[in-house]
């Protein structure tokens, strides 16, 4: 190679080298400072972007754990409050035992004082875990979102499905039971049946708010329990429970006045209906052609009750209820008496009373004044067999939610294991190893050292040339 002074060949060699070596250094003081192998997209692209998978699916976990532990929490919640109304039941289930025996010399008011305490509690605890007519927020299927399945709706949420676990009273089958005197109302003959699969049958409730009809649809595997309890969550936001009495037909009872008939395809004994014989009660019968006037008497209170011509059932109920009211009779109710005949009412109330009509105006005017006998019978051993039921109701209820709790916390097993293994493979690809970038600074401070010093050796050659001209 010839001497030149335009052209330092070895100089720019030894500056290039530099120049790397420098970006050698940089890029290993950067791991070791960051810990990083990959610190920008440049260093590992294909890397990076299934690093970044990894801990996206940390981040969704991560989340899915604590929503999981949450889950747990309003299990754990329901759970208690579960308890409690297991052990309101034993003590009902007590104080009805004690009035159920003919041997029994004490006043079965203060036990049914207690009972009906308790029933609404029953009810209060219901609601306070949501699982009750007035407030359901938890009787629906509960979905707690873990994550880390193979999409966002593919074994990536637990499902515990709540929606048959209403608990208050009329759900579990007590509302209006008692361990006093009253039996419940039997609705003709509609037996101990089971609703056919496929098959509908339709409950038509009215009460003093109106009439409701909703419908049960029989399923593959039903059975007359799994049906009564369905049935039972829906009577129990009018208050009403329904349950088997001792000849196996269909028994309803309620505080409250009611009637309820049913209509359908599974059942035997449809189109039958029935009132609250459990209380006392008289007919109304009215004809919507005709303005009508009748007497309704409770003890000394009497209340004249005139209605117009041409009312719906509802408005008419609804006017008289409204009279009794402003006449000082407040414990005497009017609905429809579940025959579905326009103008057939019943009056209901726990008093005696009468009523009669005394005008009709053109109408045929109704029989003497009708005064329903008080209701006889031993509630205590229909609450008794309600009891039954509701304690078999409540266990179906916390197997779910302690089925709920052990899925949640299998699902949380896993999530942790899994943000473990996604950690560590996000590590292999994207972390630093520290040895080996130790021993690469090492290397590259020195390939920096010799760099500068060859650098300095190839521009002192040029000088060299002025021997040449001396």
């Amino acid at each position: 190679m010839s001497i030149s002074i335009q052209t330092n060949y070895a100089s720019m060699v030894a500056s290039n080298n530099l120049s790397v070596n420098s970006a050698f250094q940089t890029k290993t003081i950067e791991a070791l400072t960051s810990g990083y192998r990959i610190n920008s997209s440049g260093d590992d692209a294909a890397g990076l972007a299934v690093a970044n998978g990894y801990r996206s699916n940390v981040a969704e976990l991560t989340q899915g754990v604590q929503n999981g532990n949450n889950g747990v929490s309003t299990l754990q919640i329901i759970d208690g409050g579960l308890s409690n109304i297991s052990l309101m039941l034993d003590r009902m289930k007590t104080l009805a035992t004690e009035s159920a025996s003919t041997t029994f010399t004490g006043n079965r008011a203060t036990l049914d004082a207690e009972y009906q305490t308790l029933l609404g509690q029953i009810n209060r605890q219901a609601s306070t875990i949501g699982l009750s007519s007035t407030n359901a927020t938890n009787a629906t299927t509960l979905g707690v979102y873990i994550g880390s399945g193979q999409s966002t709706t593919a074994n990536a949420t637990v499902s515990i499905n709540m929606s048959q676990g209403k608990v208050d009273s009329g759900a579990l089958g007590l509302a209006g039971t008692n361990v006093a005197a009253a039996a419940p109302v039997t609705i003709g003959n509609v037996v101990n049946g089971v609703i056919g699969a496929g098959a509908t049958e339709s409950f038509t409730v009215n009460t003093a708010a109106g009439a409701s009809t909703f419908s049960i649809v029989g399923q593959t595997g039903d059975t007359a329990t799994t049906q009564l309890s369905e049935l039972n969550s829906a009577l129990g936001a009018f208050g009403i429970s329904a349950s088997l009495d001792t000849t196996g037909k269909l028994a309803f009872s309620s505080g409250s006045a009611y009637s309820i008939s049913v209509a359908g395809a599974g059942l035997a004994g449809n189109g039958n209906h029935g009132v609250n014989t459990a209380v006392n009660n008289g007919a109304m019968t009215y004809d919507t052609g005709h303005a009508s006037t009748y007497t309704v008497t409770e003890g000394t209170t009497a209340a004249p009750i005139s209605l117009a011509a041409g009312l719906s059932d509802a408005a008419a109920l609804a006017s008289i209820n409204s009279q009794l009211k402003n006449a000082g009779i407040t414990d005497i109710t009017a609905v429809a008496d579940g025959s579905g005949t326009a103008g057939a009412y019943s009056l209901q109330s726990a008093s005696t009373f009468t009523d009669a009509m005394t005008a009709a105006n053109g109408g045929t005017a109704s029989a003497a004044a009708v005064t329903a006998a008080a209701g006889s019978g031993n509630g205590a051993l229909n609450a008794i067999t309600a009891l039954d039921a509701a304690v078999q109701n409540l266990g179906k209820v916390q197997g779910t939610v302690g089925a709920g709790e052990n899925s949640l916390q299998y699902a949380l097993d896993l999530a942790n294991a899994q943000i473990t293994n996604l950690s560590s493979a996000e590590s292999q690809i994207r972390d630093a190893d520290v040895a080996k970038e130790a021993a690469n600074l090492t290397k590259a401070q020195v390939l920096e050292q010799a760099s500068v010093a060859a650098m300095a050796q190839a521009n002192a050659a040029p000088q060299a040339v002025l021997k040449l001209l001396q």
